[in-house]
């Protein structure tokens, strides 16, 4: 059994979404946590792909992807939530490894490259501090499966800075939540260009 069954109905956390939108511009949070007007980015191609990959993923033989990363246990489609953390999500798979530790993948409808991309390594780093807040149990590592054209697979290495680094901007999302202070744009103005809020934001 999972220890730790804390007050996750009434303690307030953010998904790793909330989170990656508040990296991207942190008027996302405010538009939609504080404002409350929703994104509308269910007609997305890629959202909606990947949500079909994650609903297919689940009956599909992955068996030779957790051997390559030396899996002994999994489970699929696991909630997580932290009330410590003040974080929850639903990771694709948690992974028992050989060495005694523990490791989230996630499975991207993207195509890889050479260095993971920022979004999806601060996902899993949220998945594993999830993982071993909640199973007890060290994460040293964690992967993403490319499966957009075959089956690429990319290792996330998860440290103690890196982890703060998470904290921090979870940190900084509730100060926007707690004050409503609306904050400022993002640091570039190319983001501004693909926002769905670019109209309204001031």
């Amino acid at each position: 059994m999972i220890a730790s069954v804390q007050d996750t109905e009434h303690t307030p956390m953010l998904t790793p979404s909330e989170v990656l939108e508040h990296i991207y511009c942190p008027r996302f949070t405010w538009y939609m946590n504080v404002q409350h007007i929703p994104q509308h980015e269910d007609t997305r191609f890629k959202v909606l792909k990947g949500r079909e990959v994650h609903r297919r993923r689940a009956t599909e033989n992955r068996d030779y992807l957790r051997k390559r990363i030396g899996a002994v246990k999994r489970e699929i489609e696991v909630y997580l939530a932290s009330p410590t953390l003040r974080l929850r999500g639903i990771v694709d798979e948690v992974l028992w490894l050989k060495d005694g530790t523990m490791a989230p993948l996630d499975y991207k409808y993207t195509e890889p490259r050479e260095q993971v991309f920022k979004t999806h390594e601060t996902q899993i780093l949220i998945y594993a501090m999830l993982i071993e807040a909640i199973y007890q149990t060290p994460v040293r590592k964690g992967y993403l499966a490319y499966v957009r054209t075959g089956q690429h697979l990319q290792e996330v290495e998860v440290t103690e800075s890196a982890k703060a680094t998470v904290v921090a901007v979870v940190d900084q999302i509730f100060a926007i939540l707690d004050t409503g202070k609306l904050p400022s744009r993002a640091r570039s103005a190319r983001r501004c260009e693909d926002c769905c809020y670019k109209n309204i934001c001031v």
